[in-house]
């Protein structure tokens, strides 16, 4: 199969899957097309939230503030599976995350697209990414430097997205916020552990109960709990976490314990 990713919304995507299906009988699917809008970052926290939980496949995701500028376009292999994309760091986060939930020491590749004359030069997705996938796919991912527009180039120059870590000290811990989801819900860089011995942490300054679940408290009401991501989230039971606290990505968040 070949995953796409993007935050180009409802049209473009299809362009792309055009090109795909013209090249290729890959089943295709959707990860998302409506990621923050050059947001790298939060598009790398995503993929890598969501595409290790897929079987091996080739995996497109363009999220590309630098289309069209000399940032590279890029294919990464990882054991099985294939991330193709621009060398932004939104795909290296996920390729670490898939290396290491894989049952052994997965083989790791990293390539350059090579781009020649596109169509479009902004729209990569649909003339140079696109194309690569549907190459990749047909060729599978242990052959990927016999085709020409595949250069090997060395992972260690790869641009890399590296999320922060909390700080701790003595009467609590620091991090930021990740990432805010649909439903409003800040997804911090705070592991989960940090809280699971608490009934009630201060969220910058202000009490708030610590839940298993959203309904831990009543309707309307703010919480710290563990999301599915292991880390620890501010939230609203139906309501929007990040307008309760007053919190948006990249904002500090320290957790006081009592």
């Amino acid at each position: 199969m070949i995953t796409l990713a993007s935050d180009f919304g409802s049209a473009y995507p299809a362009a792309m899957k055009g090109v795909i299906l013209s090249k290729s009988d890959a089943r295709l699917v959707d990860v998302a097309h409506d990621l923050p809008r050059q947001n790298v970052r939060a598009a790398a926290f995503w993929l890598r939230e969501t595409l290790p939980y897929f079987p091996p496949a080739v995996h497109l995701a363009v999220i590309d503030p630098g289309v069209g500028t000399d940032r590279r376009a890029v294919a990464l292999r990882v054991g099985d599976h294939v991330l193709v994309g621009p060398d932004n760091g939104v795909l290296r986060p996920a390729a670490r995350r898939i290396a290491r939930e894989s049952d052994d020491e997965p083989t790791r590749e990293a390539y350059e697209i090579q781009v020649e004359n596109p169509d479009s030069m902004t729209f990569h997705g649909r003339d140079v990414f696109a194309p690569a996938a549907a190459d990749a796919h047909g060729i599978g991912a242990d052959a990927l430097d016999a085709i020409e527009r595949f250069a090997p180039i060395e992972w260690s120059g790869l641009t890399d997205c590296v999320f922060p870590d909390p700080e701790r000290d003595d009467d609590g811990i620091s991090g930021e916020v990740l990432v805010v989801d649909d439903f409003g819900n800040c997804i911090t860089n705070i592991p989960g552990n940090e809280i699971r011995a608490y009934d009630r942490v201060a969220v910058n300054g202000e009490p708030t109960p610590v839940g298993d679940t959203f309904e831990a408290v009543l309707r309307g009401s703010r919480l710290v709990t563990v999301g599915s991501h292991g880390y620890v989230e501010c939230d609203v039971n139906h309501g929007r976490g990040d307008e309760a606290f007053g919190l948006a990505q990249g904002d500090t968040v320290r957790l006081g314990f009592d």
